[in-house]
């Protein structure tokens, strides 16, 4: 009977389908059977009653593909009687349906109220993206009834992932939405792409998407194993927002009250100024909620100002042990080097001593003025020999800086590479994607051997703070593999390398 249908419908949909068609009409009263009865109107096999949602009809699609012919003369009867054994089928249970006679005609259908269904099921998908206000869904709703509906509810497995808004207008109007089930691969992306066409979101908003982005990829993979902070950094690039604002908005789900998480996604506060009322309690979130905007946005900076004062006194507390510890280590260097790798310290100037240093080196290592660091390498007992090359990192800001402190240290500047980091970053003028290894030398030293030099930008994706990556490390190491090489400034010591630094111990290789 349905050799012309889909083959993967599932045993229970072509049972479902094979009745309707037999009959004209099918009726459904488990939760089960309404979810199959959803995936084949979504199919275009079956249309729901406008009147109620548990009544459906076969298509003319249906009727083509099935072969079967639509019965010649449906009589109200035979209706009533193939309502009654679909029931039946279905083992009904008589409390949940109610006797009518239909038409005087004396047969009596059991069919179940419209309350039986009140809606269809939501799929996570479709929470992204907040419900329009109730006077919009009125309108949309009085559109719908007008005009008809223009889109369809898409569904993913009988559950709404898209229209939401639509979905609850056609109840509201007392008509079926017409849906449609989606059968790609990306329902995620399908999502995003609908509703960033038709809504124009603030950064914030789009920071409240991207959490529960997060949230629901977790849910996904919750047995999986990698990066904690890859679902956060991918979301963060499907709404185009930064890794910063979606972390404080994940904040706010967790942590912040249902009017804090709504007045973010209806854009009347910043995503950073729900992040802020956070740290206060659920009562006081209430309470501070009813003020005007300008008193709420005033209460989270006091609370952002507190909070870094209390990071700085610790930041500070922490470099000063780093700082007394390790000076006592690094000592001078006895040996002397004709390749030197050097990533320094470099102090940045900021704003602010307390807020301003929130993103700089400061908070991950002791930094070091630059006239401190032209000192240093006659400190430590001048490493370098007569002929010597020097790899120098260097920030763009920094850049001045980098090369007095070369000329300090006897070097003449010869060249430099480049690290693309693949994102952008901070910066007053640009914003900067990108460092520079400064590359000097002292005397005569050996040049790379012609047809061995690299290409002088290398991309990577930026790791941890100050982090660099291995390439030029092991490019250097190709480039001169049997000279002795000194590291200095280290934090992670590689074989074959004499490391200097507060964070390596005395000098060693």
């Amino acid at each position: 009977m349905t050799e012309g249908l889909p083959k993967n419908l599932g045993e229970n949909a072509e049972r479902l389908l094979s009745a309707a068609l037999a009959a004209g009409v099918l009726v459904v009263d488990t939760e089960r059977d309404m979810r199959a009865s959803r995936n084949l109107n979504g199919r275009g096999l079956l249309r729901r009653n406008p009147q109620d949602a548990c009544i459906w009809y076969p298509t003319d699609k249906a009727y083509s593909l099935s072969g079967v012919d639509r019965p010649a003369d449906m009589e109200l009867a035979n209706h009533c009687g193939a309502v009654v054994a679909i029931l039946a089928a279905n083992h009904a249970q008589a409390s949940d349906i109610e006797p009518i006679d239909i038409d005087g005609g004396g047969v009596e259908v059991a069919i179940a109220p419209p309350s039986a269904l009140a809606r269809l099921p939501h799929h996570p998908l479709a929470a992204l993206f907040p419900m329009i206000p109730d006077d919009e869904l009125r309108e949309l709703a009085d559109d719908i009834a007008a005009h008809g509906q223009q889109q369809p509810v898409w569904l993913l497995d009988g559950a709404i992932i898209d229209g939401r808004n639509r979905e609850a207008a056609c109840h509201m109007a007392g008509i079926d939405a017409w849906t449609k089930e989606y059968e790609g691969d990306d329902p995620l992306g399908f999502v995003l792409s609908l509703n960033l066409r038709r809504r124009h979101l603030s950064e914030s908003q789009r920071a409240m998407v991207a959490a529960k982005i997060v949230i629901w990829k977790r849910g996904v993979n919750q047995h999986t194993t990698g990066s904690a902070n890859l679902p956060t950094r991918d979301a963060a690039r499907m709404l185009s927002v930064s890794e910063r604002a979606v972390i404080a908005a994940r904040r706010i789900d967790t942590h912040g009250i249902k009017e804090l998480s709504a007045a973010i996604r209806e854009g009347k506060l910043s995503v950073h100024t729900g992040e802020a009322l956070t740290r206060l309690e659920h009562e006081a979130q209430q309470e501070i909620l009813r003020r005007e905007k300008k008193e709420i946005v005033a209460k989270s900076k006091e609370i952002r100002r507190n909070d870094a004062e209390k990071r700085h006194q610790v930041r500070l507390a922490h470099m000063a042990h780093v700082v007394e510890s390790g000076a006592a280590t690094a000592g001078r260097v006895a040996q002397k080097f004709p390749v030197i790798y050097a990533d320094p310290p470099w102090k940045f100037g900021v704003h602010s001593e307390v807020t301003g240093r929130e993103k700089s080196a400061e908070n991950h290592y002791p930094t070091m003025e630059t006239g401190a660091i032209c000192r240093l390498f006659g400190e430590i007992g001048d490493p370098a020999k007569a002929d010597a090359v020097l790899f120098l990192w260097a920030t763009n800001p920094m850049l001045p800086d980098a090369l007095r402190v070369m000329d300090a240290w006897g070097f003449a500047y010869v060249h430099h590479w480049i690290w693309d980091k693949e994102v952008a970053g901070t910066g007053y003028w640009g914003r900067d994607r990108h460092e520079l290894l400064l590359i000097g030398k002292r005397g005569s030293p050996v040049a790379p051997l012609p047809g061995t030099q690299p290409q002088t930008v290398y991309s990577e994706r930026k790791g941890g703070h100050s982090a660099k990556p291995a390439f030029f490390a092991e490019t250097i190491e190709r480039l001169y593999p049997d000279l002795p090489r000194l590291e200095m400034f280290c934090r992670a010591p590689r074989a074959g390398w004499t490391a200097w630094g507060y964070e390596t111990g005395e000098g060693r290789e």
